[in-house]
């Protein structure tokens, strides 16, 4: 439905509802005072709850027109020779203009507010890509210019410890990536998903395998439910998200020594958490988690690879997108967790520990 046809059908719908009540209130109630009331409360409404002026100032002259002609004597009939249909047509007209102002008004600094809003998360997530880029390429650019230059002179144990962390890095950029189109794909409505009964064993059975080849040393425990639970979804987006969710532990949790991957059922949704028992979440950085902000001025300068919270920003957007909710906290006992959930296509079963 687009922006005029809805206001007609706000500002039809209501005067039409406005009409029957007046007749309510004269020929059943016997109540002609309110009525006016009524009429001047529609108008109020329509001015509200349409775009503009032009749809408030009809309502107002068609409310004169009703109550002129249904509920003014000589009934039914048009009559602007009493003084109190002239002030009635000027309060109301007024109502309305003054109405849709104030209304009008509001949503442009709304608009306003969005669109500045929209822009400063762009500029976090540009300064937060720059910052996190710099690392890898430089990294690459210093071992690819060793080998060149030094290349008679390096053994072929540096050499492939060069090359191995040219292709670690390189590997990290293209998830980056991997990423961050992913954001603006999904954001930008360029994507629908096609959502597909996926089974969960299978799921986790894909995440793990893919995890396993870029982290082999690192052990994760398992508890899932023990029974079948099928999701609808788009499986590869939300392997995505569960290996983001563990590799943030992995670079962000500090000396953890255990990380858990649950996922249980409760009620119609199947819920996942990842956790681990590290430093935790700083509080002030809990409140833009999921938003891609990232103050650069607040890290200390090293060599680590942050990804800047653009992976856990991919989360939520892919999790949101399937009509889920996603959140984290910290751990009383220490570390944080990290949860989404999902609706399910049933749910049944109780967990066993893996």
């Amino acid at each position: 439905m687009n922006k005029h046809l809805k206001n007609a059908v706000v500002t039809v719908g209501i005067l039409t509802l406005t009409y029957g009540f007046g007749f309510l209130l004269k020929d059943v109630f016997e109540i002609w005072e309110h009525i006016t009331t009524a009429y001047v409360f529609s108008v109020f409404l329509i001015s509200l709850l349409t775009d503009g002026y032009v749809w408030g100032i009809f309502a107002g002259f068609s409310a004169v027109l009703f109550i002129n002609y249904a509920f003014t004597y000589p009934y039914f009939d048009v009559d602007f020779s009493a003084s109190e249909s002239i002030f009635s047509a000027a309060v109301m007209v007024i109502i309305s203009v003054l109405t849709s102002a104030i209304t009008t008004q509001l949503k442009h600094w709304k608009t306003v507010k969005a669109e500045g809003e929209m822009e400063r998360m762009r500029a976090n997530l540009l300064r937060a890509v720059s910052h996190d880029l710099r690392t890898p390429l430089t990294t690459i650019y210093g071992a690819s210019s060793s080998i060149l230059d030094n290349y008679e002179r390096l053994s072929d144990i540096q050499k492939m410890q060069m090359i191995g962390g040219i292709r670690e890095d390189a590997d990290w950029l293209i998830r980056m990536v991997e990423n961050l189109l992913s954001i603006t794909r999904i954001d930008s409505g360029n994507v629908k998903l096609i959502k597909t009964p996926t089974v969960l064993e299978e799921l986790i059975d894909a995440v793990i395998l893919k995890f396993r080849k870029r982290y082999p040393a690192q052990h994760i425990s398992l508890s899932l439910p023990d029974s079948l639970v099928v999701i609808p979804m788009d499986a590869m987006l939300i392997e995505q998200v569960i290996i983001n969710m563990l590799e943030n532990a992995i670079h962000h949790a500090g000396d953890f020594t255990t990380l858990t991957l649950r996922v249980r059922t409760e009620q119609e949704n199947a819920i996942f958490e990842i956790e681990d028992d590290g430093c935790g979440i700083p509080r002030e950085r809990l409140e833009h988690l999921f938003t891609g902000y990232y103050d650069i001025n607040t890290e200390k300068a090293d060599t680590q690879k942050r990804n800047a919270g653009i992976g856990l920003s991919v989360c939520a957007t892919i999790i949101k997108a399937h009509g889920g909710t996603i959140s984290a906290e910290n751990r009383s006992g220490g570390g944080a967790v990290f949860r989404f959930a999902l609706r399910t296509d049933e749910v049944e079963g109780h967990e066993q520990q893996q």
